[in-house]
């Protein structure tokens, strides 16, 4: 598996012309952090695609957490892999959010800035 590296929305270059490519489990974490960032339902031919935690700004802050879980479960659903962990840090307006995955037997962490 290939894919394109992107940062904030945009691809990183690789200082010769192109943009960085990624391989495996750094592969793997693209697609996890395309998917969370992507808001789901905005895809017209596909709807399922992306997840829901822009949304987590609509609920009480009590309640974030637990919606965040929910939210990245559903957004890697169909992935072979498997969510260990989601925490949110609330900074008002932003989170961060920190996913401990499972990935072929290999512990991946994937780091994200969500806008609520």
């Amino acid at each position: 598996m290939t894919e394109l590296a992107l940062r904030r929305g945009d691809y990183v270059p690789d200082g010769i012309g192109g943009v960085v490519r990624a391989e495996g489990a750094e592969a793997v974490l693209e697609q996890v952090r395309f998917r969370l960032t992507a808001r789901r339902g905005t895809f017209p031919f596909c709807q399922d695609l992306g997840s829901r935690l822009w949304q987590l700004g609509r609920l009480s802050p009590a309640a974030r957490g637990t919606a965040a879980k929910q939210y990245v479960a559903e957004a890697l659903a169909d992935m072979d892999l498997a969510v260990e962990a989601v925490e949110l840090t609330d900074r008002g307006g932003t989170a961060d959010v920190h996913v401990t995955l499972t990935w072929q037997g290999q512990s991946l962490q994937a780091d994200l800035e969500v806008r609520m």
